[in-house]
């Protein structure tokens, strides 16, 4: 019988916990790029979503990896279903995503396999009291079982290193699929969304796009609404997106907001928005303004960690507001509903910047790159057989 020769592409293990939002579209991007680069795609993550489903679509493999999204009495047993898949995957790079993977994946591996940590903004700062102290102990101490610890913005980082958190940095910004965000071929788009049907096709548009909870500031957004629609008669909000805040979010909202709920496709809105905006209390580098401006739309977004980076210096001083401040918020957000060339000019800047320094493209090349740069450098040392009994038990 004649054995099969070994598989020669680098076997890549991406592990994640969220299956929604920005970290899901992050892991199914890089995913399809790693696969059409011809590297041995694996994803390790909560079975159930639309996340599973996308990435065996592309063509990646898929182990359902039980875990909840908060530490606590169930991380042992998380840690060990780990420790088996990564047994089974044999990966020569582990790609954890968020603080949940990160702290599962560096506990499985402890260094015995080249590990990149991304933090996708950074889990202290998502928590307060003890907990978060409990948290910044935590990064501290992991960071040890990192070969490369990637950001998505050098503001991301700089809360890192300030908070005492050490490792090898690599600043690698996000990217969005320019192809599938961009500008609408024609104007009527709202006509075509149910839920705007009905509305003034020509009364101002205001959309929100994001996971509905307190990292993302809705609330913030429904305190300065009331400000904006009495500026701007007739303006609609819409916030889009579901999550743990909705029914609050619903309690607080005047009849001139409406909820669109979870969407697969998120473009539609961005592209019937007259103003796409974040109030976001903390990020790493959000997507929805990446998105929003390939879409040629402008925002408004908090000046948190990735906010500043992630516009061209011309948009600072108009679409840059601090966070936690409904009133600086109604402000910006009132400038440019009553600026129409205002907004067109904005979101064409937008759209330009977004396909120069953000193409998902650029991005999953520098992740590439630091692939490469651990698996042809041996930057951590070979996994023994002994090694491999340790992780897999």
């Amino acid at each position: 019988m004649q054995l099969s020769a070994p598989d020669p592409r680098p076997r890549v293990l991406h592990i994640t916990q969220p299956v929604d939002g920005g970290v899901a579209r992050v892991v199914t991007d890089l995913a399809r790029a790693q696969l059409a680069a011809g590297l041995d795609v694996t994803v390790a993550c909560p079975d159930g979503g639309e996340l599973p489903a996308r990435l065996r679509a592309l063509g990646a493999g898929v182990r359902p990896w039980h875990a909840t999204r908060a530490p606590g009495p169930s991380l042992a047993g998380e840690v060990r279903r780990l420790g088996r898949l990564i047994g089974a995957v044999r990966p020569d790079v582990v790609h954890a995503h968020s603080a949940k993977a990160g702290l599962a994946a560096r506990l499985t591996v402890r260094g015995r396999v080249a590990t990149v940590f991304q933090p996708h903004a950074w889990s202290f700062e998502a928590v307060g009291g003890p907990t978060a102290a409990l948290a910044l102990k935590w990064e501290r101490w992991g960071a040890r079982w990192a070969s490369r610890t990637v950001c998505v913005s050098d503001a991301e980082r700089a809360t890192g290193v300030r908070a005492g958190i050490a490792g090898q940095w690599r600043v690698i910004p996000n990217g969005i699929d320019t192809e599938r965000f961009h500008p609408a071929d024609a104007d009527p788009v709202r006509a075509r969304i149910p839920l705007l049907a009905e509305a003034d096709p020509a009364a101002p548009l205001v959309v929100c796009v994001g996971r509905l909870c307190r990292q993302k500031g809705q609330d913030v957004l429904l305190r300065a609404w009331g400000e904006v629609a009495e500026r701007v008669p007739g303006a609609r909000l819409v916030l889009v997106g579901d999550g743990p805040d909705a029914e609050r979010l619903r309690a607080l909202a005047p009849d001139s907001v409406l909820f669109a709920g979870a969407v697969a496709d998120a473009v539609p809105w961005y592209r019937a928005a007259d103003l796409v905006v974040l109030p976001s209390r903390w990020e790493g580098m959000a997507l929805a303004p990446l998105e929003a401006m390939s879409c040629g739309r402008p925002v408004v977004v908090t000046d948190v960690d990735g906010g500043r980076e992630s516009l061209p210096a011309a948009l600072a001083p108009r679409c840059l507001v601090p966070a936690e401040n409904p009133a600086a918020l109604a402000g910006a957000v009132t400038e440019l509903l009553l600026d129409p060339p205002l907004r067109e000019s904005l979101g064409q800047l937008g759209r330009r910047h977004v396909l120069s320094a953000h193409d998902v493209r650029h991005t999953a090349e520098a992740v590439a790159g630091v692939y490469r740069e651990l698996i042809t450098a041996h930057a951590v040392p070979p996994v023994r057989a002994e090694d491999r009994e340790s992780i897999h038990s």
